[in-house]
């Protein structure tokens, strides 16, 4: 039984939709952002009795720190793939339950998936990638394209019949990723991924990071170029930079700094929305940081680690203090997943630094703190501590007064439907229809 829960625009997806097909499993499709909720995913399991599923790691981190481990005992096999998997992530679902953890790796170029690696508790420096699965070839080359020694680092180069021609319509983009195959039959090619690895003596792969700044956020593919030239487009806007910004509290984000044209004014939200208009949701930066200037390198080029650090301000005009019990505890939760210092009513969670993968942790506290029975899209539409409130207190309300769902008395003969009073007048009316089927006579 597989659990197919990836959005269809994921290339993960599509071994979750075609390898029951292939094995003749069955196959669970999961509700719309269901895959954001480890409670949600706890029943699923349950009731369908899942074996097989995926995660991108930091989903998996969230789903074993909120699911209900038992409800998921049907689980046999659980595969990571889209980033890095941390060995941390990998320790605390072993401790989560006993089903079996493969950590993948593969881009979309390579048909998803070149390498497998079934972790155990050995990987506690680092989680490796694996060795490469059948009629795959992977290489660990220097800039040359010579093969380097074990344990050196080099990158990632990979072969096989399952490899993409090219990119349609970018020959420039083509001949930069797809390159000649010196170790193979004249005319083969193979796809350089960027990505940085080393050999290790055992055999397998173990993943350093990327060689360019293409980045991966919450198993999403960045070109942060890309999202910087979306930002630059806005007239106010002179120079962009964008980096992505690392937070014990909320994880990964996207960081936007940005310098104005001469006599210009920024206004940070006009520039976020501009910029959504040109980018998946996924590419626009969280928060964008206006600067009089770039810091430099010795070199004159741009520092980035030297640009500040992003505080995240709610933008309230007024800070107001929790005025009920419910509030308080929100606030708390707020402050508590956000790492604040204080939470207004007001104050919005997302304006605050959370995000997706933070909200489904806060929904999991709110549900637990106060039996509510909220979800992930609650937070989107009411993001405030004084919204969200409403929202628990309406939902208490109507749960309240809804009287109870009882079965009623079944009758010895059932009485039609208001579909089969019609089906059957239309035969009464016209008994030479030759409509008319056995189905249309109701007695």
């Amino acid at each position: 039984m597989v659990l197919q829960k990836t959005p269809v625009t994921f290339d993960v997806s599509v071994w979750e939709l075609f390898w029951p097909l292939e094995v003749g499993a069955r196959l669970v499709v999961a509700a719309p952002d269901g895959h954001r909720d480890p409670t949600y995913l706890s029943h699923i399991i349950a009731d369908h009795q899942v074996t097989t599923m995926h995660f991108v790691p930091s989903m998996l981190a969230v789903f074993t720190a909120g699911a209900e481990p038992e409800l998921c005992g049907s689980l046999r096999q659980v595969f990571c793939s889209g980033e890095a998997l941390p060995p941390a992530t990998a320790d605390a679902f072993r401790e989560f339950g006993s089903a079996a953890l493969h950590n993948l790796y593969g881009p979309t170029e390579a048909a998803v998936d070149v390498t497998y690696w079934e972790c155990t508790e050995g990987d506690r420096a680092s989680v490796p990638i694996g060795a490469p699965v059948w009629n795959t070839q992977v290489y660990v080359l220097d800039s040359r394209l010579h093969p380097v020694p074990v344990g050196v680092h080099g990158e990632l180069y990979l072969a096989g019949v399952q490899l993409a021609r090219g990119y349609v319509g970018r020959s420039d983009l083509t001949s930069d990723r797809f390159v000649a195959n010196p170790f193979g039959a004249p005319g083969q090619r193979m796809y350089r991924t960027g990505d940085v690895v080393r050999w290790r003596a055992d055999g397998n792969i173990e993943y350093i990071g990327r060689r360019d700044f293409q980045v991966k956020l919450r198993g999403q593919r960045i070109e942060l170029g890309e999202v910087e030239a979306a930002v630059l487009a806005h007239p106010s806007v002179a120079q962009a930079v964008v980096t992505v910004h690392r937070s014990e509290a909320t994880g990964e984000s996207l960081v936007g700094y940005v310098i104005p044209v001469a006599g210009a004014d920024i206004d940070t939200a006009v520039v976020r929305d501009a910029a959504a208009e040109a980018l998946p949701a996924y590419m626009v930066p969280t928060r964008i940081i206006v600067l009089d200037r770039f810091p430099l390198g010795a070199t004159g080029k741009l520092d980035r680690g030297a640009l500040p650090e992003p505080e995240f301000l709610s933008p309230s005009a007024e800070f107001v203090t929790p005025r009920n019990p419910i509030e308080e505890i929100l606030a708390s939760i707020f402050a508590d997943l956000l790492d604040a210092p204080r939470i207004g009513v007001y104050d919005s969670f997302f304006d605050l630094g959370g995000n997706s993968l933070v909200a489904t942790r806060l929904v999991a506290r709110v549900n637990a703190a106060l039996g509510s029975r909220i979800g992930v899209r609650e937070i989107f539409d009411a993001p405030t501590v004084a919204a969200l409130a409403a929202r628990i207190e309406s939902e208490a309300v109507h749960n309240a007064e809804r009287p109870p769902l009882v079965a009623g008395v079944r009758p010895d003969r059932l009485p039609v439907s208001l579909a089969q009073k019609r089906m059957w007048f239309i035969n009464q009316f016209d008994l030479d229809s030759r409509r008319t089927t056995s189905r249309s006579r109701c007695g």
